[in-house]
């Protein structure tokens, strides 16, 4: 079968980290195989990740409501197989897409699943007999996906999406000016075992902001976010929030001209990787062996806890996981080391 009489349906319905770390593979894909149909279901509120690939056609998958529960997951595989699909990447394989690709298999069409590597990664993040070594990466296991379905795609040439135009008012309203580096920092992840101190980010905050020539962005979501961003920002004239500023899409052109992106190991660092900003990770209870690292970033950019005062680390894959004594691994992270990376790459 040529690529030109291929359709094929992408499942990721979330998390925004995870689906960000698919955009550039997709990207990729539709930049190398322009004679492939490509569909994406996702969920509502990531489609605007998609608008960045204007090739390829986006399906929203309404889990709360028309296609809830096995009954809502049929009607849904009617609706996709009306879209003349080929085969499946379920780049998910969680229940809901399971069950959607057994019905979709039924109606005929070929479908591959990604191997998330359940098994190792349980290895990693154990306290007896770990076994700590490099896994392979999130974006390296969705490529595997496409080539069980006989696409190649190259993980080492992957095509990142290109810096947007920020709209002239808000760069107005951010007193944006191209002449400063721009960073932004995103502090807050959805578990707290990948939060860094607010205490010791503030100082990170504070010590960055002494510099002129640096704007600082501070991006995060939800109200009490929201609120602490805005007293984070309010002494320092060169510090903004964004948290419930602008709408996600401007959110997205402001990220994409940044110069640089401070993150946890959490969703708004793959945002900036997909358009090939550098980001620095701050780690915690995970660890990038997972294979979450940001693409493209190298082991100078993540500031790891010291495995010397604790040697279980990683404990979690996803940072939803404690063990005792290891509540506070993070405060072995001097902010100062935090500053002197992110300065030494903005301002040398």
């Amino acid at each position: 079968m040529s690529n030109h009489s291929k359709h094929i349906l992408t499942i990721r319905l979330s998390a925004m980290g995870d689906i960000a770390m698919a955009v550039p593979v997709i990207n990729t894909l539709a930049k190398t195989h322009p004679d492939l149909n490509i569909t994406i279901l996702t969920k509502p509120q990531f489609k605007v990740l998609f608008d960045f690939i204007p090739v390829v056609n986006v399906v929203c998958a309404e889990v709360k409501t028309q296609h809830k529960g096995l009954s809502g997951l049929y009607q849904l595989s009617r609706e996709l197989k009306s879209l003349n699909l080929t085969e499946v990447a379920d780049l998910h394989n969680v229940l809901r897409s399971k069950i959607l690709g057994l019905f979709l298999f039924l109606q005929g069409l070929k479908i591959k699943k990604i191997n998330k590597g359940r098994a190792e990664k349980k290895a990693l993040v154990r306290t007896r007999r770990k076994i700590i070594k490099p896994l392979k990466t999130t974006i390296e296991r969705y490529a595997d996906v496409y080539r069980k379905l006989d696409i190649d795609i190259d993980t080492n040439r992957l095509e990142l999406l290109q810096k947007q135009d920020l709209d002239a008012s808000v760069k107005q309203d951010l007193d944006f000016n191209p002449s400063k580096k721009q960073l932004g920092i995103a502090p807050f992840a959805a578990h707290d075992g990948k939060v860094y101190p607010a205490d010791l980010m503030q100082e990170v905050i504070k010590n960055l902001a002494k510099n002129t020539a640096l704007n600082i962005y501070l991006f995060g979501g939800g109200k009490l976010e929201m609120s602490r961003l805005h007293n984070w920002a309010k002494p320092f004239e060169n510090v903004f929030c964004i948290a419930g500023r602008y709408d996600f899409k401007t959110e997205l052109c402001l990220i994409s001209n940044l110069d640089a992106m401070l993150s946890m190991d959490s969703g708004n660092g793959h945002l900036a990787a997909m358009f090939g900003v550098k980001v620095f990770t701050i780690w915690g209870q995970t660890h990038p062996y997972a294979g979450f690292a940001p693409l493209g970033q190298t082991q100078k950019e993540q500031i790891l806890p010291d495995r010397t005062i604790f040697p279980l680390l990683p404990t979690s894959i996803y940072g939803n996981k404690q063990v005792d004594g290891y509540q506070n691994v993070m405060r072995s992270i001097e902010p100062q080391e935090v500053v002197d990376k992110v300065s030494h790459f903005l301002l040398s």
